[in-house]
């Protein structure tokens, strides 16, 4: 049998390293790594099922079929439970155990590419690995560390582009074990259609709507033992708030058209742009989903308000897309860095991140020169003019109402300060080196507040 399985084996292609009992197949798994492993359940000198549970000590990816003339349903239940891929009863026509080769062969691989995978993503969103040097960032990076290991509702806020999956990725991937070996499952709220977004979270059972075939899991329970991050969460509507905020009270599930309630064990990362907290002054959005989603707020600065971020993530992205698309540019002409450092990105991290790409494609020589680069304009603050000096202030003859024009330069520079701080009202108030009850306080006194917070991130 041995030997059949051996030659049947390699003509299909495969690499086949024969022994004559489990001590002989210890010596083969123990010195090199091995796909798949075929064994008889009865042997003169041991068990089938003590060289699974050898195979699986070795390696636990390495798939185990177990093969026996003697089936029993508790033979079959031992082996399965013990980690084997299959059960095979003999006789067994070649091309069966051919089929069952491949499978486990390709699970194998799928196990594998998982590994890699996962081996990348921890390694690409460890924080000391992560492009900052900003003080704010440093504060986040930190906040992400004290968080990660809980369950706890994270709420993140900043502008596009400015990393918040990356920040739900890097929650996840430091959460404790087993939550970050478990899965992470994104969903943009904002892309998905109303009517189908209900089912999508939730799952459905059959028949539940028309086009509802079979029964289907949602987003919640795929993400069971994980992580879900729901990017562009302001989007929701007012009845999907309501049965989203009963799922994270309840920690239960129900399908649409579904009677039962099934457990979850998710940790949900919720994200927008949106300042929530306007919404839900305006009724756009829930009160208790709010508080329900922001029990961490995490809020990821615009890439203009922490500068001295940009030389360092512009070598980063040259790197990396310099190996990429197989170049040697290795680095910037100083005009070509100014430009970068200047400019305001209101596309932040992933705009600069595109600016750089283009470079090392268009880029002939070995450093991204200026022209390399896309048009890109002085920042806000370096284009506007410095406060007109006292000297050039005219007065006309009949007079001005000074109330006025205190009030509306006042109100100029706070709507400037707003707008660069991306809508976050902390920030502005740096800016201003006023306090923030007292930008409160000015925003009240000039009624600016609502239209300068209009689809802002609110810092506080």
């Amino acid at each position: 049998m041995r030997e059949f399985l051996r030659i049947a084996l390699e003509r299909i292609g495969h690499e086949v390293a024969v022994a004559e009992s489990p001590a002989a197949a210890k010596q083969i798994y123990d010195a090199r790594e091995i796909d798949l492993v075929i064994t008889d359940l009865k042997m003169p000198t041991g068990s089938g099922l003590d060289v699974l549970d050898g195979v699986k000590a070795a390696n636990p990816q390495t798939q185990v079929i177990v093969v026996t003339a003697y089936a029993t349903p508790e033979t079959a239940i031992a082996a399965m439970k013990r980690g084997a891929y299959d059960y095979l009863t003999k006789p067994f026509k070649i091309d069966e155990i051919g089929v069952v080769v491949e499978r486990a062969l390709e699970k194998r691989a799928l196990v594998r590419d998982n590994v890699v995978l996962r081996a990348e993503l921890e390694a690409r969103f460890r924080l000391d690995r992560m492009v900052a040097k900003a003080p704010a960032m440093l504060q986040l990076f930190e906040l992400l560390r004290r968080v990660a290991p809980a369950r706890t509702s994270v709420l993140v806020t900043g502008e596009s582009g400015t990393g918040k999956e990356m920040v739900a990725r890097a929650l996840h991937s430091l959460a404790a074990k087993p939550r970050s070996d478990g899965p992470f499952i994104a969903v943009n709220c904002g892309a998905i259609p109303e009517s189908l977004l209900e089912s999508e979270l939730f799952g459905h059972v059959k028949g539940a709507f028309t086009g509802a075939d079979r029964d289907r899991p949602g987003l919640f329970s795929a993400a069971s033992g994980g992580t879900l991050f729901l990017d562009e969460i302001g989007e929701l509507s007012a009845a999907t708030q309501v049965k989203l905020l009963r799922v994270l009270q309840e920690r239960r599930v129900k399908r649409v058209g579904g009677t039962h309630e099934e457990e979850i064990d998710v940790r949900v990362v919720a994200a927008t742009n949106r300042d929530l907290e306007a919404e839900v002054e305006r009724g756009a959005f829930r009160r208790d989903l709010y508080y329900r989603l922001n029990v961490i707020h995490v809020y990821v600065p615009p890439l203009r308000a922490r500068k001295e971020d940009i030389p360092l993530l512009a070598e980063h992205f040259l790197r990396k897309h310099a190996a990429a698309l197989g170049r040697t540019v290795t680095s910037f002409e100083p005009d070509a860095m100014a430009a970068l450092c200047d400019y305001d990105y209101p596309g932040n991290v992933r705009e600069l991140e595109n600016a750089i790409e283009r470079a090392v494609t268009l880029e002939p020589g070995s450093r991204v020169a200026r022209a390399s680069l896309p048009p890109l304009a002085p920042s806000r603050a370096a284009a506007q003019a410095a406060p007109a000096a006292p000297s050039a202030i005219e007065v006309p003859s009949g007079g001005v109402d000074l109330e006025q024009m205190v009030g509306d330069y006042e109100r100029a520079i706070i709507t400037k300060a707003l707008e660069r701080a991306g809508g976050v009202r902390k920030e502005a108030a740096r800016l201003l080196g006023i306090t923030f009850r007292s930008l409160r306080y000015r925003l009240a006194k000039l009624g600016v507040a609502p239209e300068a917070e209009e689809g802002a991130a609110d810092g506080e």
